[in-house]
């Protein structure tokens, strides 16, 4: 089905992205159902010579998809089914799926799930390429290490269209596409229709026993300190805490809690004082759970002078799962960026974050979350996946959001501008050291292959997919010699050599 702009459902296709600060004008929107039609609009596109993106849920943070060089999108957000194939042994999901319709689909009929992100309307198909991380990963690691299969639809070095699946299986002969799909990204090597799920070792089982199973409840807390009694002394107490827990705290015998530490802008506008939280969660059903969390918030905790408010709460997965559907409302203008750490700031860099949390206010709210992460994750090797990170102990996770297009240059300008101090030792970007191990594609930042915000020497491949890049551009190379799939961060076509 093809939806041009004078057709009036154009207008909601063309602003399905969550990023505000975009909105593509593309000749035309195809809503596809099947393999077959996305092979028959990659065909028309290469036919005519026309730039082709694939939109799933349009959770996306950058133009990658409102281009204005792109002429089609093809939206797969209509083809959302999950159900158990029999014959790959795995759980099927359509690359249209929300998470949250995958967890609900997953939980209601088998009593299983994946360790995908906490954003129930962040669709499938991008999610899972870009390797897939969310409050379950620290005890049964990324959504790729429980991916069994990818259907992709390619195009040839002739220009022709065709679906192709690749599995994990060591013989497969389209194996490195299976790999490509593991952490890659999206939109580089084809259109996902469709991925299978089934946990190493689980062939041959049920599908109760395919997949993790889900927890029946969450149990979650709360910790917030308010920026009205919070010193600097405070500040950094908690942030050095927070690090030193998180780096004593990530091999594969540790509590497969989650945690968020949120530090937040100190005001967003005159008069109104935010607040720094930490958000931690466990499986309530664990042995000694409350004991867990609490624990480890007195270690966050400790010898901070600012008292705290804790809330408790205890949810059904679903419940849990769906308390964090995100609307940004009037704040919906996004720029975002990305580190992976392999040790906690220094208190160099804690100085720095907190002169930018407490600076000029610029009409946006600014905020670094710093992710718990490692355990199961940290036990698979960096190169099984095309997710190489496996020896981070956090995320960080930069961002801000703000409601006038007047102020997009202030609010860019702003986060800019932490991002580069924070990492001014390594040319102003997480370079892969012994501190840092470069960035998540997830959190896809353009910036990073400026050379004006990366001084580094180090690409944006490089932060992205560290040594594995090569292997990428090879099932590139394989899969779209035509560079037919592309965008501001796509795998890139090796170089020939004469």
């Amino acid at each position: 089905m093809s939806v041009g702009p004078a057709d009036p459902r154009y207008a909601d296709l063309v602003n399905r992205g969550y990023n505000r600060r975009f909105v593509g004008q593309p000749e035309s929107v195809r809503i596809v159902h099947t393999a077959a039609q996305i092979a028959a609009v990659l065909n028309e596109a290469v036919a005519t010579g026309k730039r082709v993106v694939v939109r799933s849920g349009g959770h996306c943070f950058e133009s990658l998809v409102d281009d204005p060089a792109v002429q089609i999108i093809i939206d797969v957000s209509e083809m959302r089914a999950v159900y158990y194939d029999a014959v790959r042994q795995a759980i099927a999901v359509q690359s249209g799926a929300t998470l949250g319709q995958v967890y609900r689909t997953m939980f209601l009929n088998w009593g299983v799930t994946i360790p995908g992100g906490i954003c129930p309307e962040v669709g499938v198909g991008g999610h899972v390429a870009g390797g897939g991380y969310g409050p379950l990963s620290r005890r049964y690691g990324l959504v790729v290490d429980h991916l069994y299969a990818v259907e992709v639809v390619t195009v040839d070095a002739t220009g022709q269209a065709r679906t192709v699946v690749a599995t994990s299986d060591p013989g497969d002969p389209n194996r490195e596409l299976w790999w490509a799909h593991t952490g890659g990204g999206g939109g580089s090597f084809g259109v996902v229709t469709r991925y299978w799920f089934r946990s190493p070792g689980a062939a041959g089982r049920p599908p109760q026993q395919l997949l993790p199973a889900a927890p029946a409840a969450m149990l979650s807390k709360t910790v917030t300190w308010s920026w009205a009694q919070l010193t600097e002394a405070d500040f950094t107490r908690l942030v050095r805490n927070h690090g030193a827990w998180n780096a004593g705290n990530a091999g594969s015998t540790a509590p497969s809690l989650h945690s968020g530490l949120h530090l937040n802008q100190r005001a967003v506008q005159p008069g109104f004082t935010t607040s720094i939280e930490l958000d931690v969660q466990i499986d309530a059903n664990l042995p000694n759970a409350e004991g867990i969390l609490d624990g480890y918030i007195a270690a966050v905790g400790a010898g901070v002078t600012t008292p705290p408010t804790i809330t408790r709460t205890v949810q059904p997965f679903l419940k849990f799962v769906f308390s964090y559907e995100t609307d940004t409302g009037e704040y919906g203008r996004i720029k975002n960026k990305s580190a992976y750490l392999r040790a906690p700031w220094t208190d160099a860099q804690i100085a720095t974050v907190y002169q930018h949390l407490t600076g000029p206010l610029v009409g946006g709210l600014l905020s670094i979350l710093l992710y718990s992460y490692g355990v199961k994750i940290n036990t698979v090797p960096s190169a099984a996946t095309a997710s190489p990170q496996r020896d981070s102990i956090m995320k960080a996770w930069y961002s801000v959001f703000w409601a006038d297009p007047n102020l997009d240059a202030l609010n860019v300008s702003q986060i800019r501008a932490v991002y580069r101090d924070v990492h001014a030792a390594t040319g102003g970007v997480p370079v892969p050291d012994a501190r840092t191990d470069g960035c998540y594609i997830n959190y896809p930042d353009l910036d990073l292959a400026d050379p004006a915000w990366n001084t580094s020497g180090v690409s944006a491949a490089e932060l992205y997919y560290r040594g594995g890049y090569p292997r990428l551009q090879a099932v590139k190379a394989r899969w779209d010699p035509r560079n037919v799939l592309r965008h501001g961060l796509s795998v890139a076509l090796p170089t020939r050599r004469s």
